[in-house]
Parts: C-alpha cells; sequence; structure tokens
C-alpha cells in the first residue's frame, strides 16, 4: 500500500476517534459514540500495522513522514497512558 493511502487510513481513524470523543464527553446517550471510537481505533490500528509492515519489509529504511508521524503518535499514546 502506498504512503497517502496509510496516511489516510490514520487520518479517518483520527477524526473518528475524535467524533466519538467528543460525544462521549457531552454525554449523548446513543449507542453510536462508542461505535465511532471503536471503528476509529480500528482504522488507526490497521494503518499502523500496515505501516509497520511496509517499514520492516523495506530494503532501505530511510526515515519518511508516515514513519516520523507514527513514532509521534505512539509515543502520544504512550504519555496519554500514563
Amino acid at each position: 500500500m502506498k504512503n497517502p493511502q496509510i496516511l489516510t487510513l490514520f487520518l479517518i481513524g483520527a477524526v473518528l476517534t475524535v467524533i466519538g470523543a467528543f460525544y462521549k464527553i457531552t454525554n449523548q446517550p446513543k449507542d453510536w459514540t462508542t461505535f465511532f471510537l471503536i471503528i476509529g481505533m480500528t482504522f488507526e490500528g490497521v494503518a499502523g500495522i500496515m505501516l509497520l509492515i511496509k517499514v520492516f519489509k523495506k530494503k532501505n529504511n530511510k526515515d519518511t513522514f508516515l514513519f516520523f508521524y507514527v513514532k509521534a503518535k505512539i509515543y502520544c499514546h504512550i504519555l496519554l497512558s500514563l
């Protein structure tokens, strides 16, 4: 898969996660708020796995924008979970 496609998956996942989190914060009693969170995190997880496969399969591991994006996202998730 190409880099823009993986980035698009990350962005779709991020948008869905933010929408779900916003509706959870506002205490919407709907079940679709959890659905947005689950689908958004799934998109991000799939894109992350695809990116890791792509990075490790490459013969020349040049640092790309997506590589730095994933590292920053992983560090943010680790820091926020502490």
